[in-house]
């Protein structure tokens, strides 16, 4: 029987957040202006979430698997996105598909490993994906404006992107708690 960590946040107003309010990098002070914006937002608030989930995990911690026979590791989140961001730039243009960053299927998670070079690797490669994928999608700020591939609205793309980001934040919730018991939002 393994032992499993004591459940802690950092959180002092709030003990089942992951930071107090006030120290909080995801809050602001206004709510954007448009549905672009909007979108943007919480697109950024998803990567900046998975990020602290990640923050101050070494490679070990990072690579650990959630249960098995699910090869699930933050690490593998990290990656998987950098995946998925690579994937998105081919709906905006097909004809151009990219290879794989990682090769096979699945690789992203299959052989995510504790080793630094790799964790360095993967957030190296998640920016630079997410940086290429949002100047790509800037070069079309009509939401309603169809894409080439299965004529797909530049808006179902962006709640689609979300989508991806907060339902893996959620894995990453229950990955870092299973690593050092932190908890929060």
């Amino acid at each position: 029987m393994s032992e499993q960590p004591e459940r802690w946040s950092q959180a002092t107003v709030y003990p089942d957040m992951w930071a107090d309010p006030d120290k909080d990098p995801r809050n602001n002070d206004s709510s954007p202006d448009g549905e672009l914006a909007t979108l943007l937002d919480f697109l950024d608030g998803y990567r900046l979430t998975l990020l602290m989930k990640c923050e101050g995990l070494n490679p070990e911690q990072l690579a650990r698997r959630s249960v098995p026979p699910s090869t699930m590791s933050l690490l593998g989140l990290l990656r998987h996105l950098a995946e998925v961001e690579r994937d998105w730039r081919t709906w905006i243009n097909p004809a151009e598909p990219l290879p794989k960053l990682y090769g096979k299927r699945d690789a992203d998670f299959d052989e995510a490993v504790a080793d630094q070079a790799m964790v360095d690797a993967a957030y190296a490669d998640l920016a630079r994906e997410q940086a290429a994928t949002d100047a790509a999608l800037a070069e079309h700020p009509d939401l309603s404006e169809r894409l080439p591939k299965d004529d797909t609205a530049v808006r179902e793309l962006m709640v689609h992107r979300i989508e991806e980001y907060a339902r893996h934040c959620g894995h990453a919730d229950l990955l870092r708690e299973c690593v050092d018991g932190r908890v929060g939002q």
